[in-house]
């Protein structure tokens, strides 16, 4: 019998992505992983970015492309990768993000509470490990960091990880925001392995101080962009009342798999102990809270109508953003009018005025570094030999606070 050609996917950044026949094309084909075609990569940015629909699916794929350049530069400078170890590291970043749900980051705290996406990601490899036989047993080690090998999962996560360096490259093509755009084969191709961790050759210096700077410079551009924040923050208090609402024993419209999670809290015990639960969050992706934002625009409950049409027709509630809290005063008197303006008492107005606070971290040293391989043979935190950057600066906590209310107040 012949050997089956490998598949070809073209990927709008890197050009031809080569899929072996193997357990790689499986799993990409499990409904599980196809589910990340309609799980977007950046929440609700299109309301400013408008090219920004790509998926949890390109990212994964442009992840995986990554990873075997970084596999074939590895071996090329000497480091042992076993075949079954490139398999396993090529499986965790595929299956890095399985565990998003509906629009990514903006909805991780509203369907689950208090779950990190990572544990959902794990709950699902295990159950696809079942499926395959233990497979992917290895991949999981390397995931949860309980390899022997540390580096194998230090291309997973950490400061200078696979990851990164692909959505960085990919949401700076599909915003158009050009600071993201970083070079991607130049650092991988600097990558090299002492002591079991990656290192960067000395060579790459710059390549890195372009990364960091385009990371800190796509969070405020685009991750932390204040009409991102707003309307994010809108969806959160949608998916909050309708919870309210089916507390209180209202009538609201939800699919199945939905009301699951708006009708109970789920700890990761419960998705342990009831295994019906992960294949409902599975069943879970944007278009199920677009058709419900479509029903709720027309419930008789005026929040739950009033947010959603807002998200629906873009009209979103006025942000304004700055360097110290917001004085109370402030936030009373247009509580005030709010509550006057639509009949709303204490707890229903927090539903359309809200203040808190976004947060940029661009570095930390202290739990990982990335270290530079000097020609002499040393190793330095890039801090240490950039004369670019400073650790003061890049260590230092970022906050800006923020106040969302509706546009059509007269203060």
């Amino acid at each position: 019998m012949k050997n089956k050609k490998n598949k070809i996917i073209n990927d709008p950044i890197y050009g031809f992505i080569r899929l072996e026949h193997s357990i790689i094309l499986k799993i990409i084909n499990h409904r599980y992983f196809q589910r990340l075609r309609h799980i977007s990569q950046l929440g609700l940015s299109y309301l400013v970015f408008p090219g920004a629909h790509h998926t949890r699916f390109h990212h994964a794929l442009g992840c995986l492309h990554l990873i075997n350049n970084a596999i074939i530069q590895l071996r090329n400078k000497g480091s042992l990768i076993t075949f079954e170890e490139e398999e396993a590291v090529k499986i965790a970043i595929l299956l890095h993000d399985i565990g998003h749900g509906p629009f990514s980051h903006a909805l991780e705290n509203s369907i689950i509470n208090n779950i990190p996406h990572e544990e959902i990601s794990c709950l699902f490899m295990q159950r696809l490990n079942e499926e395959f036989s233990g497979k992917l047993s290895l991949a999981i080690k390397i995931f949860k960091n309980k390899y022997k090998k540390k580096f194998l999962h230090q291309l997973i996560c950490s400061q200078l990880d696979i990851d990164r360096l692909d959505y960085l490259r990919r949401d700076s093509f599909y915003t158009g925001v050009a600071e993201g755009n970083i070079g991607t084969e130049r650092i991988i191709n600097m990558f090299d392995i002492i002591n079991d961790k990656i290192v960067i050759e000395e060579k790459g210096i710059y390549s890195i101080e372009k990364f960091i700077i385009a990371r800190r410079l796509m969070y405020w551009q685009v991750y932390l962009h204040k009409t991102v924040i707003a309307s994010e923050k809108m969806l959160e208090n949608i998916l909050k009342r309708a919870k309210e609402l089916i507390k209180k024993n209202k009538k609201i419209y939800s699919p199945t798999s939905l009301l699951t999670f708006l009708d109970k809290k789920h700890s990761i015990k419960n998705f342990k102990n009831k295994p019906h639960l992960l294949d409902m969050f599975s069943d879970l992706n944007d278009a199920d809270i677009f058709v419900c934002l479509k029903y709720w625009k027309e419930s008789d409950d005026f929040i739950l109508s009033q947010l959603s049409k807002m998200i629906l027709n873009r009209k979103l509630l006025k942000i304004e953003i700055q360097n110290k809290k917001f004085n109370n005063d402030k936030i009373l008197k247009i509580s005030n009018i709010l509550m006057k303006k639509y009949k709303l008492n204490c707890d229903e107005v927090k539903y359309f005025i809200f203040s808190d606070k976004v947060i940029n971290h661009t570095y930390n040293p202290i739990n990982d570094n990335i270290n530079i391989l000097m020609k002499n043979g040393n190793i330095c935190d890039i801090t240490k030999v950039s004369s670019l950057l400073k650790l003061s600066n890049l260590k230092k906590e970022i906050s800006k606070y923020y106040l969302c209310y509706p546009k059509n107040i007269n203060l």
